[in-house]
Parts: structure tokens; sequence; C-alpha cells
């Protein structure tokens, strides 16, 4: 049995297959989705971002390849590994899957304790990596947020990086409970995924760097209507997580860190954006540390709010 419940999904248009692959997987002690189709399959990856995914070279509508493909080029992602099932036995062909951006592929007819084996290597070798999505967001963590902004650094490409973050997080937690702290966190981390989608703005990143942080890295002229919009959707939707009364108040008792009962305003969201519009950027720790001094400036006021690095060189 795996330490882990990890989510698999299986893409096959054959029921047969499909059902061979699943019971074994689901005896193996893994959580399965299926999909019978390319588009199919591409949509649940997008929604779900599973733990691995198991694809037939051949499936209506668009192929492995294909699907491989723009998961390799969604910065969302990237990160998942792959396994392809396929009837080719080239030699040049197999390593075209690879660098198509396929983890591992197995060859039909194939043996399930193989197809077992092969989950659990390319699962070991990416938990090794350090590329899982985190459990409660699904979103990459900080190995993908380092490799991702060294990405845009070398591109030269007009970036920012938006370092989002909650105020009085702690307080709503201790007052309200571990699971209502971690819907909040869910719920963050789906109205990102919106507001992205909604504006359908390519090569964006989102990322999930613990707990309360999180960061997003967006092309540099989009970085202001992300934050309003995020800012907006989420100040609507922190008054539904607390109770009649505290709303009315505006604010929840919680003892401080020394202690003492305090009163904490209503869970606000902070944002901190850098960009290498005005100025050159060039490290994450750079980056860190302008977005560090942004928070300090967001944490001053009471309301939801982000802050612009405006320095230039």
């Amino acid at each position: 049995m795996t330490d882990e419940k990890k989510t698999i999904l299986v893409v096959d248009d054959d029921p047969f297959i499909s059902t061979i692959i699943c019971e074994a997987l689901q005896g193996d002690g893994y959580k399965i989705e299926k999909a019978s189709d390319g588009e199919e399959a591409l949509a649940k990856i997008e929604k779900l971002v599973p733990d691995l995914v198991i694809m037939d070279y051949m499936l209506p509508k668009m192929d492995g390849p294909q699907v491989c493909r723009k998961v390799k080029d969604n910065p969302q992602i990237k990160y998942v590994p792959i396994i392809m099932v396929t009837a080719v036995t080239d030699v040049k062909e197999k390593v075209q899957l690879l660098e198509g951006g396929a983890e591992d592929y197995i060859v039909k007819p194939f043996d399930l304790e193989e197809l077992l084996a092969r989950v659990k290597v390319v699962l070991r070798r990416t938990r090794q990596l350090n590329v899982e999505v985190n459990n409660i967001t699904k979103l990459p963590g900080n190995t993908a947020i380092i490799k991702e902004v060294e990405v845009r650094l070398e591109s030269g490409e007009k970036f920012a990086v938006c370092y989002v973050d909650l105020g009085n997080f702690k307080a709503f937690n201790d007052r309200y409970g571990f699971d209502s702290g971690n819907r909040v966190i869910t719920e963050l981390a789906k109205l990102m995924k919106r507001v992205v989608e909604d504006a359908d703005v390519q090569n964006c990143f989102l990322g999930h760097i613990g707990g309360d942080d999180f960061l997003a890295i967006m092309p540099a002229g989009y970085a202001e209507h992300f934050c309003i919009e995020l800012i907006n959707r989420f100040d609507i939707f922190i008054m539904s997580m607390y109770d009649s009364k505290d709303t009315k108040k505006g604010y929840i008792l919680a003892k401080s860190r020394s202690g003492e009962l305090v009163r904490f305003p209503i869970m606000r969201l902070r944002i901190a954006v850098v960009s290498n519009q005005k100025r050159n950027l060039i490290s994450l720790g750079q980056i860190s540390s302008i977005a560090a001094e942004l928070k300090e400036k967001a944490k001053m006021k009471d309301a939801s709010n982000y802050v612009k690095d405006e320095r230039r060189e």
C-alpha cells in the first residue's frame, strides 16, 4: 500500500483496459479519476491537478502527446508527471515521447506489476524533486516557485510577482478552528485561479509558499487588474466565514502572542507587487527582499490592499 493517498488520473478510451488499470491502482491504495478522451483529460488535469497521469497514446479528440505538450506548456500544471501507455516499439518514437514531456512510458501489452512499479518510481522521483503540489490548495510549492522565477528572470520578459497573504489569519484560525482555516486557504487558491481564468491572460503561474502565503507570477501589465479583482472577490467571500455577531462587530476577540485578549479585525488580503518594468531584477532573493518591505506598508492599512514597487534603478 502507498504511504499517502495519491490521486492518479487514468486516461483511456477502452473501458476494459481502463477498468483493469483502475482496479490495480485502487488495490495498491491510490485514489482514481478517469477520462476517456484527450480534451476531457486536459480539463481534469487543470481542475484536479492529480499526482500522476497514466495516459494512452491514441485518444479521441486529442492524442496523448498533444495533451502532454499542453500540460508541459502550462506553468500551472507542467509539474504533473505523465506515464504514456503506447504500442510504439520504435526507439526513436519512444525517445520523442520522453522529449515531449512524458516522465515514463510503458509498452502494450504490459504487466500490471510492471505498471505499478513504474508508478511508484515516478511518484518517488517527483517527491525527491520536491515538485509535488500542496495537498490543500493543489498549487505548486517552493521548489516549483523558485524554478518559475528563474525562468522568468532568464527570459528577459516584463513580469510581476505578487506576494499574497492574509492579515489576522492566525486569530481567525484560533477562534474558528483548523478546518475553517483550511477552507479559507482553499478558497483563496480557488479565487486566484478564477481571477486568472476569467481574464484569460496567458503565462500566469500560481504557487503556494505555505500557510497563508501565496505567490502569483504574471505579465507585468496584468498585475494591477489581478490585485483589484482578487481583493474585491476575497472581501465578499471572507464575510461568509465569520458568524453574524462577529461580522456586525467587525472584529473577533483572540489572544495575542503574549497571551493578552486583543481585538482582531475581519481578515484582510495584503498583496506586495514586485515588477521589472522600472527596475532590473536579478534574483529571487532580491524580489523577496523588496516584497518584504512592501508587505510592511500593506500591513499599515486596515482594509485589503496591494502595494506596488514604484522605485526605479
